[in-house]
């Protein structure tokens, strides 16, 4: 009987541990997020130029506010 208490108490999540490990997790998801996150951005910046600079060239006989209304705008 007195075993059965120790490992039961034994098994308990303390808040400390909670906090502990919310801290660890948040420091590893910035370091590892962030570069992620910038890189990501990055691939997604230069896939959208590239299609407003194909689109462009596409209809580079239209007046320039017919194109900016096809395509969008560069920056």
């Amino acid at each position: 009987m007195l075993r059965q208490d120790t490992v039961e108490r034994g098994n308990t999540i303390k808040r400390k541990h909670l906090v502990f490990s919310l801290i660890t997790g948040l420091i590893i998801g910035t370091f590892l997020g962030t570069p992620i996150g910038w890189f990501a951005h990055r691939f997604y910046e230069q896939q959208r130029l590239a299609k407003v600079l194909l689109c462009r060239e596409q209809n580079r006989n239209q007046p320039a506010v017919v194109v900016d209304s096809i395509c969008g705008r560069e920056f």
